[in-house]
């Protein structure tokens, strides 16, 4: 697969037409901004890329359809890109015309009648590339995918700022996922794999995703005979925890197990009556009006008793005058003839004297108060009496009161109790259900065994047969002849380090060159002019072997201002401008002799047929550098597109 023709269509119809040596070296150099870099875009866009990576300017503005007409052996394909509608960034509308000898389609032909699938499926057919899908272990996250022209993408462009790049050997290798889409579809386009592979890898993915499955049922089938007993004897304990199940029953082999637990799935929760709980809050109010009153009646009955206490004082007390008087025989011996005997006289006296008189009031008072006290003592003492029995049936009361008072909260509790036990039993019935239903019997062991058996072996056997072709070998020994091939290419460009083998190293994406001490790779380098010789060296050789092969890969290389590294500075090599004498002042004439030399012999020596692309700044004077340019140096205008042409706007 090769390009004959890049084609651009203006808004009113105009054509722009570059065309291109099939075999061989094309070169297109010029002014800088006109336009160059844009052609592998292009390209790009027109093998089934739908982003629109076209440059914004003239190149954008003025053409309203790109197209690039493809040169298989025997076959041309045209595809045709509509520009994506105004602020879209893709588009995957095409057209699509096959013949052997096919020109540019007028501007009024051009019309969709397919995709960029289409146009990925198509060109990846026409380019050999076999049915496939990547090889992914099953630990990997990542899905399988199958292998298409646009893997093919990383080998056949490399832009100006990659060609050169130390960190980054392939186009968008520096992109979220493509380093391990690289590493999964290089084997394939290398024709590592064997015809059948497809095949057989998706015999085999069927075939362990059937073993992993069977071997699951298996393992589930076994823990469950060998947990049975224990699950249904465990399963009858917490029936009889909860009350569903009477604790006398016990049976002795698993099938009556299993018929007890069977019945108890038709358990159904028992009725559960209404609670009271105003009988509660009126008990409770009964409880604290009859506390209140023994209250009060202890308080008047500790009253009572410290007023019989003072009156018993009193009478002790009195008692005590009295007998004081009667000791010294203070008192008349006769009340009714006075006669008494005075301690301190002789002789009795008579009562008219004063003292006598004084004496016998005192007396007579006294008398009076001990008969008024003893008569009051037995009213207080049958007050006393009242008060105690009366706190005796308060507390009878209330004792009644209190035990009715926890009758009621209990049976509350009861109910409440009945709710959860119903709720405790029909969680255990739920996982008895459950239990029953997921059992399986010993029966069906021996043919689940030998299911797995004969899976292990259909996949032991497709195993095999994936292996039986040493694929992991055949890819170290391919990769082994392109990184023999390398070191020729570098030594040719006198790129440093070119004394020591080299090698492509798929793993890392990279190129390392192996000296006895340690290796060394590419961005451990130093040296623009070193990385575009390890670029060209690692592409080269690749290509070479892909040809000389009939690998999968299109037979073309795009190459972006590759002596760029061999001017003095960037402002010097955009003011080369395809000038010849430009270039033989300012550049080392004889390295960008020796780039253009090396990649002319490519094509027509080591790998005839084969196409590359450049596109430049340089300009040589020598008659193969100038039969290779496409067109005249570019300046502006001419360009890649023509000055007069119009954007969609101003028509």
């Amino acid at each position: 697969m090769k390009i004959r023709d890049i084609i651009l269509y203006g808004h009113a119809g105009e054509i722009r037409r570059i065309s291109l040596k099939v075999n061989g070296l094309n070169i297109c150099t010029g002014r800088s901004s006109t336009g160059k870099s844009a052609l592998s875009d292009i390209v790009e866009y027109c093998m089934g890329q739908s982003n629109f990576n076209i440059p914004e300017g003239p190149i954008r503005d003025k053409v309203a359809w790109y197209a690039v007409i493809f040169q298989f052996p025997g076959e041309q394909i045209l595809v045709a890109k509509p520009a994506p509608a105004s602020n879209a960034a893709s588009c995957s509308r095409t057209m699509i015309r096959r013949g052997a000898s096919l020109e540019p389609p007028l501007f009024a032909e051009l019309q969709q009648n397919a995709d960029d699938v289409t146009v990925t499926s198509l060109l990846s057919e026409l380019l050999g590339i076999p049915a496939n899908r990547t090889q992914i272990s099953l630990e990997h996250s990542r899905d399988s995918f199958s292998a298409t022209i646009k893997h093919t993408f990383f080998y056949i462009f490399q832009k100006q700022g990659l060609i050169a790049n130390k960190e980054q050997l392939f186009y968008r290798q520096n992109e979220p996922f493509m380093p391990q889409a690289i590493k999964d579809t290089l084997p394939i386009l290398l024709g590592v794999a064997p015809d059948d592979r497809l095949e057989i890898d998706f015999k085999l993915r069927v075939a362990k995703r059937d073993l992993k499955i069977a071997q699951k049922q298996l393992s589930e089938a076994l823990q469950f005979s060998e947990q049975l007993n224990v699950r249904a004897f465990g399963l009858l304990s917490e029936a009889q925890q909860v009350g569903i199940l009477s604790r006398g029953v016990t049976p002795e082999t698993t099938d009556e197990a299993l018929a007890i637990l069977s019945e108890i799935t038709k358990w159904k929760p028992v009725s559960i009556p209404d609670g009271d709980t105003r009988r509660i809050y009126e008990l409770e109010d009964e409880i604290t009006a009859i506390r209140k009153e023994r209250t009060a009646t202890n308080e008047s009955l500790r009253a009572t008793q410290l007023f019989a206490q003072k009156e018993d004082g009193f009478t002790t007390e009195a008692q005590e005058q009295k007998s004081r008087l009667e000791s010294i025989h203070a008192l008349p011996s006769q009340l009714e003839t006075g006669e008494w005997k005075w301690p301190f006289a002789p002789e009795n006296l008579g009562l008219d004297t004063p003292i006598a008189e004084f004496l016998l009031q005192e007396l007579k008072s006294l008398e009076q108060e001990l008969v008024a006290v003893a008569g009051e003592r037995p009213h207080l003492e049958e007050f006393t009496q009242k008060l105690e029995q009366q706190i005796i049936e308060l507390t009878q009361r209330l004792k009644s009161k209190e035990e009715a008072l926890s009758a009621a909260i209990s049976a509350n509790a009861a109910i409440a109790e009945m709710g959860n036990r119903n709720a405790a039993a029909a969680k255990t019935v739920g996982r008895i259900s459950l239990f029953l239903e997921t059992y399986r019997p010993d029966d069906g062991l021996p043919p689940l065994k030998a299911r797995v058996d004969e899976l292990q072996d259909h996949v032991a056997q497709l195993e095999k047969d994936c292996g039986a072709d040493d694929s992991a070998g055949r890819l170290a020994s391919i990769l082994n002849i392109i990184s023999n091939r390398i070191g020729r290419y570098v030594e040719e460009l006198e790129a440093e380090f070119s004394e020591y083998p080299f090698r492509l190293d798929v793993a890392n994406l990279t190129v390392v060159a192996d000296r006895p001490e340690r290796q060394i790779p590419m961005n451990k380098t130093g040296g623009g002019a070193n990385h575009l010789a390890y670029h060209l060296g690692a592409l080269l050789a690749l290509h070479h072997f892909a040809s000389n092969n009939k690998k999968p890969i299109p037979s073309f290389l795009f190459l972006d201002q590759p002596t760029q590294v061999y001017f003095p500075s960037e402002q010097k090599y955009k003011a080369a401008s395809g000038s010849v004498e430009e270039t033989e002042r300012d550049a080392d004439l004889e390295k960008v002799r020796k780039l253009f030399s090396m990649l002319y012999s490519f094509t027509t020596q080591e790998t005839p047929g084969f196409q590359i692309i450049v596109t430049e700044h340089a300009n040589l004077r020598d008659d193969w550098f100038q039969n290779s340019m496409v067109e005249v140096p570019w300046t502006k205008p001419p360009a890649l597109v023509p000055e007069e042409w119009k954007v969609l706007s101003s028509l």
